[in-house]
């Protein structure tokens, strides 16, 4: 079958990548540095957009970028081990390739919270595709109001990231809260659902921006209490996360009501999508 115009083949053909560097963030969850194998050039992206990662002889899988878009020379993945293609890539060791396809998607709008307060939030591995955003307002920080960032995992051990954790709780100018769900004795932490710290954080609902990434269920209660701190539906933007095969509108795998995630999103107006994520298996 033809492709569309609007489709570059080019866009469907993987380009080799060599692991430079493999590190365990969690039990099942390893984040890869990836550098061109064939010469070519970097590959730029805006914080929010995903790759295609294909593992030779296992297939492909749409992983978002996590690394800082001001230093593209080192593509960046966090991946979690929790399929055929996932746990491949996670088997992945220095020197080895991996197809690259992308990026593709719609990023985090950081223009349009320019001078605004910014608010982060993120759920377990949905700290992953929130990286190049905390990372690029932290690089430009002057150009924005507070930002704070909020994070919510299972379990003490399930944070990830906790080595940059630790880095940013330290600056001046980023507010860190850190909750789990459930901790032993030695947790010094909030406990609790994500959600519960919105109300400590510091922001003025009238003129704020909310970036929210994590398992559905988290987002949807994540924007009513975002909604009743006063802000906005079109100030609240989440990332979503679907089965991707193509990656550019063509097969259909990742639909969303009328919403392609692939190309419409993964980033989302919270206003554009809050009625599906509302219905049940859509």
């Amino acid at each position: 079958m033809a492709l569309p115009l609007a489709v570059d083949a080019a866009a469907l053909l993987p380009r080799p990548f060599r692991v430079q560097r493999a590190t365990r963030e969690l039990a099942d969850t390893w984040t890869l540095e990836l550098v061109p194998r064939d010469g070519g050039g970097a590959i730029a992206f805006e914080p929010g957009q995903f790759n295609m990662l294909y593992a030779f002889g296992v297939g492909e899988s749409a992983i978002s970028i996590s690394g800082d878009p001001q230093r593209p020379a080192v593509l960046v993945h966090t991946v979690r081990a929790v399929g055929a293609v996932t746990r491949a890539l996670c088997g992945l060791r220095r020197d080895q390739t991996v197809g690259v396809r992308g990026p593709f998607g719609a990023g985090w709008p950081l223009e349009l919270a320019s001078g605004k307060d910014v608010l982060v939030m993120a759920g377990g591995i949905g700290l992953a595709p929130l990286r190049p955003a905390i990372l690029d307002l932290l690089a430009r920080r002057a150009r924005f109001g507070r930002v704070t960032l909020l994070v919510g995992a299972r379990t003490p051990d399930d944070l990830l990231y906790a080595r940059q954790l630790e880095r940013w709780r330290a600056r001046f100018d980023l507010d860190v809260r850190v909750t789990v769900d459930s901790a032993g004795q030695d947790w010094r932490g909030e406990v609790g659902v994500v959600t519960k710290l919105t109300g400590a954080a510091q922001l003025d609902p009238r003129s704020a921006t909310a970036l929210v990434c994590g398992p559905e269920v988290m987002m949807r209660f994540a924007a009513q209490a975002l909604l009743a701190r006063g802000l906005p539906p079109e100030a609240i933007f989440v990332s979503l996360e679907r089965n991707m095969r193509c990656a550019v509108g063509i097969c259909g795998h990742c639909q969303f009501g009328p919403e392609f995630v692939c190309s419409d999103g993964p980033v989302f107006p919270y206003a554009r999508v809050a009625a599906l994520l509302q219905t049940r298996e859509v």
